[in-house]
């Protein structure tokens, strides 16, 4: 059993996002990030995916991890943080952990162009 680390979800879209990133991963799976940015804070995220529980677990820890932080906080996320809160995610979903990483450093790197 998966256990999400807390119970709020941030799942879905947003429309008045500063930018956005959709990366597909080595297992198929797509993961897209929208992240709304106000004076270099994260002042709402959200993410979606076309992929398992897992993916969607690892989407939501990595959410709440950033949400309402300082932007280059967020490029501080590692797949250990995402796997640290998720305790129980079997090895063979780890890849989804880095994925969510990936799609939030491409997000941020958006930003910054």
């Amino acid at each position: 059993i998966i256990k999400i680390a807390n119970d709020k979800t941030y799942y879905g879209s947003l429309s008045d996002y500063s930018c956005s990133a959709n990366v597909k991963g080595i297992c198929g799976d797509a993961m897209e990030f929208f992240i709304k940015i106000e004076d270099n804070k994260i002042k709402d995220v959200k993410f979606c995916t076309t992929g398992c529980i897992s993916s969607k677990a690892c989407g939501n820890t990595a959410t709440k991890l950033i949400y309402g932080k300082d932007i280059y906080d967020a490029l501080k996320l590692s797949p250990r943080a995402i796997l640290d809160e998720l305790e129980n995610l079997p090895s063979e979903h780890h890849h989804c952990a880095i994925l969510s990483c990936i799609t939030v450093y491409k997000a941020v790197g958006e930003y910054f162009c």
